[in-house]
């Protein structure tokens, strides 16, 4: 076996380009077809079939792709020094953030992290969209910041922080007279929406145990739009508390607890068990730590 020809196919099955594959490693269009035509041979399977979407990995492939990668990954941090100096590196994380980590979480992360170590490049990316235990899996990403759902024994975790949901409205809004809002009373008001929210306040009942009456959403509007849309209107809106925080340094808005505050929202990291104590990742880990840590106190 030819290891090189493993990084070919590892390099293959990340850009689904043969084309793309080469200008990742460095090797031009018919290297990269000899090597493959080399791995076709070997492993006495096509691997690859050209598609409108690409080169598509066969199930021989699908099945081969995470114990190489695994492998490739525990070779490369075998040749890694087992000290990680910020100040000297240029490496790039890859992080899924949902939608509650992109508002409250990414920029104090960056800003810390270019503060330690100017030449580390961070890519957060969308977590909607992706498959992130695959990813995961796959070093597609090295870590994932959002709620603790993604399952498995090869998988770490590590709750960051939870924040409570409160009213967020205009300052001149008649329900800013009251210190608290029950839920009963949150009913009554016309609420906005946010559409691009993967998550939401959960009642389970109200104050006196019956099932909470129906709430009112008038809007639904993406999170882009909802600070001059509540700074504007008599809507309301139930958010995180931290994410009420962001709007309101942008926006003539208050809050309001609720008199029973819903389930909170949680925010945790995941990542590969295997990773636990590689250099680089486990500063990373405490960099996020820290940063979340600050917005709990």
């Amino acid at each position: 076996m030819d290891l090189n020809l493993l990084v070919v196919f590892d390099a293959i099955m990340r850009e689904r380009s043969v084309t793309r594959a080469g200008q990742r490693l460095g090797l031009s269009q018919p290297a990269m077809s000899h090597a493959l035509t080399r791995l076709r041979h070997m492993l006495k399977d096509e691997l690859f079939v050209r598609s409108p979407h690409g080169m598509m990995p066969t199930p021989r492939a699908e099945q081969l792709a995470t114990p190489i990668r695994v492998a490739l990954d525990g070779l490369q941090q075998s040749l890694e020094p087992d000290h990680f100096d910020p100040a000297r590196a240029t490496t790039t994380f890859r992080i899924a953030v949902d939608n509650y980590a992109a508002i409250v979480l990414v920029a104090p992360i960056a800003a810390h992290v270019a503060r330690l170590a100017a030449g580390v490049r961070l890519d957060f990316r969308p977590s909607g969209t992706l498959d992130v235990p695959e990813q995961l899996d796959r070093s597609e990403l090295h870590l994932a910041i959002g709620p603790s759902a993604v399952q498995g024994e090869r998988f770490s975790r590590r709750r960051l922080l939870q924040d409570q949901f409160v009213v967020v409205h205009r300052k001149a809004h008649p329900a800013a007279k009251a210190k608290e809002i029950s839920t009963e009373q949150l009913a009554n008001l016309p609420q906005l929406e946010i559409s691009s929210a993967l998550v939401g306040p959960d009642f389970a009942e109200s104050e006196s145990g019956k099932a909470r009456p129906g709430a009112r959403p008038a809007m639904r509007a993406p999170f882009l739009s909802a600070g001059r849309i509540l700074a504007t209107s008599d809507l309301v809106s139930v958010l995180p508390l931290n994410v009420a925080r962001s709007l309101m340094r942008s926006h003539d808005l208050v809050f309001r607890r609720l008199s029973r505050s819903p389930k909170p929202i949680e925010a945790a990291m995941i990542w590969l068990r295997r990773l636990d104590n590689q250099p680089a990742h486990a500063w990373l880990r405490d960099v996020i730590a820290r940063v979340t840590g600050d917005l709990q106190s």
